[in-house]
């Protein structure tokens, strides 16, 4: 009977333990430095940085108070450093697992380069047709007004107009395609430029 009575006293007494355990001891300074305790936070100390206690006064987890917008700036340009030590981590990877060699790159740039400039010499040569067509067109309209100093031209034909409109607007479009080609083309190679220096200095190339 004593046995059953000490089992139902430990059963009662079990859960008070378990919140003894869960009680939590608070430490902070307020802003005129002056030392704090308690069981919990008062709100005009919410924003303040805290110690957590265990039993033995012992700090067991500090909580961050509010930040500052210094604080928050530098968080965010160490973030930023840290992603991009990663992508520049991965960016070297990439590169060594692509190349064996100086010579391979160049190869690579080499092709890469040479479809630019064999589009950029289809579309010169695509211009120069046009161009051509252009001036025909102009001097056939040269003939009619708008275009004729004789006051007493008869006025273009829809037709003719219609088509000097739409080659020059053919001629402008290739035009900035052409642009396009020959931007890229630098492009390439100024990232393979990049490329060949870091690889240079992953391999310790002078």
């Amino acid at each position: 009977m004593r046995k059953l009575n000490l089992i139902f006293v430990l059963l009662l007494l079990a859960p008070l333990a378990g919140l003894a355990d869960e009680a939590k001891v608070y430490k902070w300074v307020d802003e005129n430095g002056t030392l704090h305790y308690g069981d919990s936070i008062p709100a005009e100390y919410a924003e303040f940085p805290k110690e957590v206690l265990n039993d033995h006064g012992v700090t067991v987890q500090n909580l961050d108070g509010k930040k500052t917008p210094e604080q928050i700036e530098a968080e965010r340009i160490e973030q930023e450093r840290i992603a991009a030590v990663e992508i520049q981590r991965r960016a070297d990877q990439a590169l060594l697992a692509t190349y064996l060699s100086v010579d391979e790159i160049l190869m690579h740039r080499d092709r890469r380069v040479e479809l630019f400039q064999a589009q950029s010499r289809v579309t010169e040569l695509y211009l120069r047709n046009l161009e051509r067509r252009m001036q025909k067109l102009r001097n056939e309209a040269s003939n009619f007004q708008p275009y004729s100093e004789d006051p007493s031209a008869p006025m273009i034909d829809s037709e003719l107009a219609d088509d000097l409109r739409k080659t020059k607007e053919v001629i402008v479009r290739h035009e900035r395609n052409l642009q396009k080609f020959q931007a890229d083309e630098q492009q390439i190679i100024a990232r393979f430029a990049g490329d060949i220096s870091r690889f240079k200095t992953l391999k310790g190339i002078n």
